[in-house]
């Protein structure tokens, strides 16, 4: 079994600063895709960053500029730093990580719990 573990979620002004981590755990013969996505009250959820198997990265317009996802293999971990944080950017992050199971069977999505960051005056 495989369990993805957010952290590093909280409260902070604009302008702001927080890092996201991810790290999973369990079974794993190989993680391919990392990536970050986020959902706003009332709205559908958006992907926020992504970096695949190869290093290649891909962001929002939203986040470009101001958000940098990192990835550790060795802890089976991603990040997202957010750096000039604003209200928009309130909403819960989740983390979802494409992994290998066993050779016997297709990757699969799995995702994390999600944790909220919020940004307010």
């Amino acid at each position: 079994q495989v369990q993805l573990l957010e952290s590093g979620g909280g409260s902070v002004q604009p302008g702001g600063s927080l890092r996201l981590s991810c790290a999973a755990s369990g079974s794993i013969l190989s993680i391919n895709a990392m990536g970050w996505y986020r959902q706003a009250p009332g709205k559908q959820r958006e992907l926020v960053a992504n970096i695949n198997s190869g290093g290649s990265i891909t962001y929002a317009d939203s986040a470009k500029g101001r958000f940098t996802i990192s990835r550790d293999n060795a802890k089976n971990t991603v990040y997202l730093q957010m750096n000039s944080l604003k209200p928009e950017d309130t909403a819960v992050y989740y983390c979802k990580h494409v992994i290998r199971t066993s050779w016997g069977r297709r990757p699969a999505d799995y995702w994390g719990q999600g944790t909220q960051v919020t940004v307010s005056a």
